[in-house]
């Protein structure tokens, strides 16, 4: 099968299109003919190795030292079931389906074998009303934000501030905090007010032109989906009893969370992937809740000129790949 590998760590420039042995799946496994995948904030810091140290220095001694099938990433996908392993009761063969690779990665490829359960994966039937490429980028940013959210227990009303909402989690949240009941304030740059408003953001502000921790409102939950707001701002701009999510954060915030009074909660860390949360996902999709957002849609063998786009600051949405033609 073609399958692109990450032949060094760096720029973009590392991958190459190469065929490797397609898999055969375990007797608790699908075999899955990949359609469509996508470019995660995940996978640009693997490939560039921009993660922090302590995660840095593993996965890079894991990819250096494995065979070509391990170097392959992409963490999420969408396609068809060509083969079931004996013990698999949950699929069949031709369902189309779409989930997260785990910590195997793999999703750069024409084929892969997940399990059918897992604890640190998630698959489900795909969603029948998006196409394999809108149904690859849901469940990586689409189950981050349902994570952070829920955990923030939302009452019908409340003030959501979403910041990096115009990126992959950011329009999940926006869409999410508004089906929680939620009026919702987007933050991003100005070339992403108009996906903002599209998406259903009630409020919308741009903050190369405002700091919406000086403009006088106060918001019930704070969601920082890329890490990049001011602490001390945020917890300023909470309502008493107020929540700061954070899916990206700084390890000096396990200590000033604890400094926090008033209240007020903060609360981080990374979502735990979930099928059932991910069929979810998909009943809201079929439902028109909520829209996967797709700026650009690449090749397999343009994954270097995703890549880079992905970290050009220009993306609204999501980055899909098409894997094969369907």
């Amino acid at each position: 099968m073609k399958a692109m590998i990450l032949t060094k760590f760096g720029s973009p420039d590392g991958f190459r299109l190469m065929d490797v042995p397609k898999p055969t799946p375990k007797d608790n496994e699908i075999l899955i003919k990949i359609c469509a995948t996508s470019i995660t904030a995940g996978d640009t810091e693997i490939r560039g190795l921009t993660l922090p140290l302590l995660f840095a220095i593993p996965i890079r001694l894991f990819l250096e030292f494995s065979k070509g099938s391990n170097k392959i990433l992409g963490q999420e996908l969408a396609g068809i079931v060509e083969e079931t392993g004996k013990d698999v009761t949950q699929f069949k063969k031709g369902d189309a389906v779409f989930g997260t690779s785990g910590f195997g990665l793999g999703g750069y490829a024409e084929y892969i074998c997940l399990p059918a359960q897992s604890e640190d994966r998630a698959l489900a039937l795909k969603p029948t009303n998006v196409t394999f490429e809108q149904a690859a980028v849901v469940p990586t940013a689409g189950l981050e934000a349902l994570h952070f959210l829920r955990l923030a227990n939302i009452q019908k009303g409340a003030k959501v501030l979403v910041f990096g909402a115009g990126g992959s989690i950011g329009t999940f949240g926006v869409q999410l905090a508004k089906h929680f009941g939620a009026e919702v304030t987007g933050l991003d740059s100005s070339v992403k007010m108009d996906t903002l408003r599209s998406i259903g953001a009630d409020h919308v502000i741009d903050y190369t032109k405002e700091d919406f921790t000086r403009n006088g409102e106060a918001y019930d939950v704070i969601f920082d989906v890329i890490g990049k707001s001011s602490f001390s701002g945020c917890i300023r701009s909470l309502k008493p009893n107020g929540c700061y999510l954070m899916a990206n954060f700084k390890p000096s915030y396990l200590i000033r969370r604890l400094f926090v009074s008033g209240g007020k909660k903060v609360i981080m860390g990374s979502a735990i992937q979930s099928s059932k949360d991910l069929t979810y996902l998909k009943e809201l999709i079929e439902a028109g809740t909520i829209k996967p957002v797709i700026d650009r849609d690449f090749l397999l063998e343009q994954i270097a000129d995703a890549h880079r786009y992905a970290e050009s600051g220009k993306k609204k949405g999501n980055i899909a790949i098409t894997v094969a033609a369907t």
